[in-house]
């Protein structure tokens, strides 16, 4: 066996070796989210939420939603959140600086005028231009902040100074939230877990692409029309109610989805607020909080709510999708990067010997691996040093795990939630998982290699998501 061979067998052996660590990860986790599922069911079974709702005693909330250019949306949006049915809300959008008429037509909208309001600047931020409220009693919960552009981190610690509550609820303000999302958000915080302080609890993020949205609220869903939003809506069900509820049960959560994410404030202002200098600031938020808690020797948890809370509009092209997976694909090497201490350190406990090495594997160097094997596989192939026997009955394993498991997250979802009702929409969520290996996935994978190469080349742009607004939507009736 010459030189060459012995290369190719050894990066055979290495691709095959990480491989079977991946699938074995992916089985370790289905059997915790079952196990975190069916037992999150069966605890909230019998619970009354408007007790809660109603109750003097409910913890205070701030929702916080910063909006950068989000003019289709935002009347519609805020009107959604107005709407939600708890008793100590208040409700704070930041416009941060938007080239937009964003503001102007919250001020139209709600008869919002210009008031004199003290700044608790304990973060710091960049400099707030104005607070807007309205003298409309049915509007009462509504603080809108006009600040310069800052970036989403900086419009977000802006939201935490302004706010007056004791919890605070983080969110896109293009997000459409179902009426008792806050009342199932905030139960966890009254829940003493073990003796264990809840710092942080996570909802589940749906795609509303195609569905029905009549007077800020979700009238009816369907599945996305559209080949890329559908995808994501496979990808979603697969991330949330396999991936993060694993890891919830396990305690090792290390993202909470800057969609929805509940923390407690002042946990969230001894950190230090958000990072302005990521791209993936909800991601290093909850890995600041979870380090903190460990270096303070305070017992903590962080929960998560399998509930479709929240419903987000998706990408529908490969422009504006690419542009997201490169951000994402910077923001956790960022975020690995300012809390390698926690690499393999058993005084993290299971964060640091278990939740960060399976994210520095197996979602930071995932992309990378898939691409150079790609490349030495073209090399190898040119080279006539490929055993095809091995190979094809190698890739025919993975395609068909990879279709097991997105079918299992499928079945999951329909015994449990069943958003998509329809039949004809579920065998449309299989195909779409069957053509995810050979579509979907590499772009994904070019994605986010262009995330390493914009992060090696500093690039620290967020990337404007346009959107289309739920009203263009194409709801069926």
């Amino acid at each position: 066996m010459n030189i060459g061979e012995q290369i190719a067998l050894f990066f055979m052996a290495g691709i095959f070796l990480y491989s079977v660590a991946l699938v074995v990860f992916y089985i370790f986790i289905g059997m915790n989210s079952i196990a975190a599922v069916r037992r999150y069911l069966h605890k909230n079974d019998f619970t009354d939420y408007r007790l809660l709702a109603s109750s003097s005693y409910a913890p205070s909330v701030s929702i916080l939603a910063p909006a950068y250019n989000e003019g289709p949306n935002i009347v519609e949006n805020v009107r959604s959140l107005l709407s939600l049915y708890y008793n100590k809300l208040e409700l704070v959008v930041i416009n941060d600086g938007s080239k937009d008429d964003s503001l102007q037509r919250l001020i139209d909208a709600y008869g919002l005028e210009k008031v004199d309001f003290f700044v608790n600047s304990r973060i710091p931020t960049k400099t707030v231009r104005g607070v807007y409220k309205t003298k409309h009693p049915a509007y009462n919960k509504l603080v809108v902040v006009d600040k310069e552009n800052g970036g989403k981190a900086d419009a977000l610690n802006v939201g935490i100074n302004i706010s007056s509550n004791d919890y605070i609820i983080c969110i896109d303000a293009d997000c459409i939230l179902e009426q008792d999302a806050i009342l199932k958000m905030v139960k966890p915080f009254l829940e003493e877990k073990d003796g264990k302080k809840v710092i942080a609890s996570g909802g589940v993020i749906r795609i509303a692409n195609s569905c029905v949205v009549k007077d800020g609220r979700l009238a009816r869903v369907f599945l996305p029309e559209n080949y890329w939003a559908r995808m994501q809506a496979l990808e979603y069900i697969r991330a949330f109610l396999l991936g993060r509820m694993a890891w919830a049960q396990l305690n090792g959560l290390l993202l909470i989805s800057g969609a929805f994410g509940a923390f407690d404030k002042e946990i969230a202002i001894r950190c230090g607020g958000y990072n302005t200098q990521t791209v993936g600031e909800d991601m290093e938020l909850v890995a600041r909080m979870r380090r903190y808690m460990h270096e303070q020797n305070e017992p903590y948890v962080v929960t998560y709510i399998p509930d479709p809370l929240c419903w987000t509009e998706a990408p529908e092209n490969t422009k504006i999708l690419g542009r997201q997976r490169n951000r994402w694909m910077r923001g956790t090497i960022e975020t690995l990067r300012f809390h390698q201490k926690m690499f393999l350190n058993p005084r993290y406990d299971l964060l640091g010997v278990l939740s960060y090495p399976y994210w520095f594997f197996f979602e930071m160097l995932a992309p990378v691996i898939e691409f150079a094997g790609m490349i030495a596989f073209l090399a190898m192939a040119w080279m006539g040093m490929i055993n095809w026997h091995m190979f094809f009955a190698f890739l025919l394993f993975i395609i068909f795990f990879g279709y097991l498991n997105s079918i299992f997250a499928i079945y999951i979802e329909v015994f449990t939630y069943n958003q998509y009702k329809r039949r004809k929409e579920m065998w449309k969520l299989i195909l779409a998982a069957l053509s995810e290996p050979f579509i979907f996935h590499p772009f994904v994978v070019w994605s986010a290699i262009r995330g390493y190469y914009d992060y090696f080349m500093k690039k620290k742009a967020w990337g404007e998501m346009t959107r289309r607004g739920f009203g263009t939507a194409q709801g069926k009736v």
